[in-house]
């Protein structure tokens, strides 16, 4: 994510301010799968959007950007938050269904995605190096969609392959937004309109708020806007092909989450699974570097 002027490029700051998000990302999907027992997925949804927004207003209160708020190509923005609204909702129901190193094992297909639309919307030029990494990848998020069971589907893992999808085409819009709209913008007017559309929609089953679950709020609100910001400076610090690869970092944190909070440990087709399925997206990145 970007502004539509050109900035100069500082990967080690980029790399950095990635990690940061990552971290911080994954920290507000922990507490995410831990209010699952008690919400739905859209009334997460909103408490997602919710409890950043405020902190969002104060960054951009302070950092001169609240001048710009109107400057927007609205039909995007609608689209980004009906994306949104879809990846997350998406994302918390394979949370509550699967561990977070499953879940995000499957939602790491989204590069594979990416470059497989920015052939057909953006236009851009895969070998067939880079098509053979897709199908491998795709071959491999195929594996992991079985369940453990005797079911034809995981209903988690296809939640979190939408996720994916949505997740996919939501950064192909940011790559157009990009040329005419700050980043504060993105930012702001995405969580804005998560906020009022997934409160909408978790009206009739909404439940109560427990206030002996506000750290969980808390943290929701903090790790997410924290995360918001510096994905967003990461993107405009450093090329996206330097700073991609960082996101596979989640896996690490996952892992630690799952183990450290709900003693679950990894399987040996998890581990195998999601190798595969890194390995395919940072060739992509490689290969994208190299041209």
């Amino acid at each position: 994510m970007s502004h539509s002027t050109q900035p100069q490029d500082h990967p080690i700051k980029g790399i950095l301010a990635m990690l940061l998000a990552v971290l911080m990302f994954s920290g507000m999907d922990a507490a995410m799968k831990t209010l699952t027992e008690h919400y739905s997925a859209m009334q997460i949804t909103f408490f997602r959007a919710a409890c950043a927004w405020p902190f969002i207003v104060v960054w951009l209160a302070t950092t001169g950007r609240l001048q710009h708020l109107l400057q927007a190509r609205w039909s995007l923005h609608v689209l980004r938050a009906v994306l949104g609204i879809v990846m997350l909702s998406s994302f918390i129901h394979a949370v509550s269904l699967l561990s977070l190193a499953d879940t995000y094992s499957i939602f790491f297909a989204a590069p594979l995605i990416i470059t497989l639309l920015s052939v057909w919307w953006l236009k851009d030029q895969v070998n067939s190096r880079q098509w053979a990494a897709i199908v491998v990848g795709l071959a491999a998020v195929i594996y992991m969609l079985k369940p453990s069971g005797d079911g034809l589907l995981s209903l988690g893992a296809l939640m979190a392959l939408i996720s994916a999808v949505c997740y996919a085409i939501s950064a192909i819009t940011v790559r157009v937004l990009a040329k005419s709209d700050y980043a504060g913008n993105m930012v702001f007017w995405l969580m804005t309109m998560i906020g009022i559309g997934a409160g909408l929609l978790a009206l009739p089953d909404w439940q109560p708020l427990q206030w002996v679950l506000w750290p969980y709020f808390l943290a929701i609100g903090i790790t997410g806007a924290i995360g918001q910001v510096f994905i967003t400076e990461a993107f405009r610090l450093a090329p996206p092909s330097v700073i991609a690869p960082f996101e596979y970092t989640a896996l690490i944190w996952g892992l630690g989450f799952d183990i450290l909070l709900w003693q679950v440990w990894p399987t040996a087709s998890m581990l195998l699974g999601s190798a595969v399925i890194m390995l395919s997206g940072l060739y992509l990145i490689w290969q994208q570097q190299r041209r």
